[in-house]
């Protein structure tokens, strides 16, 4: 008498598990475990390259230190955008202002920066004609046109857009006394109170430190 087994039919034929069991041995097909191993290190796989774009939106977790310095209305862009655009990339980006680069975060004289005629070689005219009265003043006109014409952003709206980023901008409690200003001069949201050594251990901390 003939004993069937599990994978044999009555009729003594192979059965479809019998057949791909015996593909899988001669190397047609691959055996169960196989398939297992390979699903198992594709979804290993797809994990990884999940996190490696998590990582990149997010900017990896890494952070921007900036120290602006100068309260000049050409340079207070470069530090407001690259604040803007780090953040938007994930980064932890901090702002340290310090000097003349407070006014930047000053609610009012931040909409009244100036632009200097005097000691740019870009600019359209000589330092002899920058140097009369009023040139500042036009200078600063021409700009403003620019800036408006090109529907640039501005500062108010740059720095209530990082803001809303997430950026933090530091305020120097030093030059906020050597200048006589109130807390409550600048922008809602900025920090006041902060000091060199802040400053100093934020750039410590940073991936990138930038002066402006």
């Amino acid at each position: 008498m003939r004993t069937e087994t599990p994978d044999t039919a009555a009729d003594g034929t192979q059965t479809e598990e019998e057949t791909r069991n015996e593909s899988a041995a001669d190397g047609d097909l691959p055996s169960r475990a196989e398939l297992a191993a390979r699903i198992e290190a594709l979804e290993s796989a797809l994990d990884d390259v999940a996190a490696t774009d998590e990582i990149t939106a997010t900017g990896g977790g890494k952070k921007m230190s900036i120290i602006a310095t100068k309260g000049t209305l050409d340079m207070a862009y470069p530090p407001l955008i690259l604040a803007s655009t780090a953040a938007a990339f994930g980064y932890d980006v901090t702002v340290f202002h310090t000097f003349w680069g407070l006014d930047i975060l000053h609610e009012e004289r931040s909409k009244n920066l100036k632009l200097s005629s005097v000691g740019n070689p870009n600019m359209p005219v000589p330092n002899v004609v920058g140097a009369l009265p009023g040139m500042d003043r036009v200078t600063t006109s021409m700009m403003e046109k620019r800036i408006d014409d090109n529907d640039t952003a501005t500062i108010e709206e740059l720095i209530e857009t990082s803001l809303e980023m997430g950026v933090e901008f530091q305020a120097c409690q030093m030059t906020i006394e050597l200048m006589d200003y109130e807390e409550n001069d600048f922008y809602d949201g900025v920090r006041t109170g902060v000091g060199a050594a802040t400053a100093v251990q934020d750039m410590a901390e940073s991936d990138i430190q930038l002066l402006v």
